[in-house]
């Protein structure tokens, strides 16, 4: 009787400018328990001596090259270009234990109907390992209504069947941040987000070149939730709790647009908050 061989994760790492941390995240890959794994880099545009870095890897991973056009546009064209049953994310920041693959690959085969899963994490920060606050704990399954306040998956730590972006599409390439909120979301609002208990990824930051440190990230939570209400595929305390949310959020940005002097955003978020309280009194 043959034994049954193990199905081909895709790991898919986008990067810019990141040299500097860049073969710690594919060191972590290399260094995985399971296989097969294959190893997508793309490399959004670098300038820094990322292409020498990669090079040196030679045929142990694939890598595909474009103009800058941000992260959301580097995951999709990995994962579009990848050919496994599963799909991993992993930032080119970040890092992974040994045993990050093996164990989710793991829970798939033991949970036949999951269609994306996630590990818990180890915070670094300016390396330092810190600890999360209790609003970054991860809950498990049905993760949407506390997913709308801040984002509660990280992109690091998931793993998906490549099924799932038939069903809800992929990273929204006009979103510059919360691009993995957006995508969160349009997945949870039906389809159970499990967490596996045991710390896998390793999450470094408090470094200069974040994205999320440039731009405000309400701005992008706002239109994601927008689009999800327009759609008009909410349940009725789904979209209860999206407009409460949503009405927070534009208030906290527009005010705090109009702090910084950019009158006319804020009013248009203010506005936008307010034509929605109605909705949100009567959905209470």
């Amino acid at each position: 009787m043959n034994e049954k061989k193990n199905e081909i994760v895709s790991v898919i790492i986008p990067t810019f400018n990141r040299a500097h941390v860049l073969g710690n995240a594919l060191d972590s890959v290399m260094a995985q328990t399971y296989s097969p794994i294959e190893i997508i880099v793309v490399d959004d545009g670098s300038t820094d001596r990322t292409p020498d870095l990669l090079a040196g890897y030679g045929g142990k991973i694939k890598v595909l090259t474009q103009e800058n056009k941000g992260v959301s546009a580097a995951r999709n064209l990995g994962i579009r270009h990848s050919k496994g049953d599963f799909i991993a994310l992993l930032d080119s920041d970040d890092t992974w234990t040994p045993d990050k693959i093996s164990r989710q690959v793991a829970f798939f085969q033991d949970n036949s109907e999951a269609l994306i899963c996630q590990t818990e994490e180890i915070w670094i920060r300016n390396g330092r390992r810190v600890n999360p606050r209790v609003k970054h704990r991860k809950p498990s399954g049905m993760i949407f209504i506390p997913s709308l306040k801040l984002c509660l998956v990280s992109p690091s730590a998931v793993m998906m069947r490549r099924g799932l972006f038939d069903l809800r599409g992929f990273f929204n390439e006009a979103f510059v941040v919360c691009e993995d909120y957006d995508l969160w979301l349009r997945i949870s609002r039906d389809i159970p987000v499990y967490l596996i208990d045991a710390p896998c990824t390793v999450k470094h930051g408090g470094h200069g070149d974040q994205l999320s440190a440039g731009h405000s990230q309400d701005k992008y939570r706002i239109a994601s939730i927008l689009n999800l209400l327009k759609e008009k595929v909410l349940s009725k305390p789904q979209e209860a709790a999206a407009i409460k949310v949503l009405c927070k959020k534009c208030r906290v940005y527009g005010n705090g647009c109009i702090k910084r002097g950019r009158r006319e955003e804020g009013e248009y978020y203010l506005s936008l908050g307010a034509g929605f309280e109605g909705q949100k009194n009567a959905l209470s």
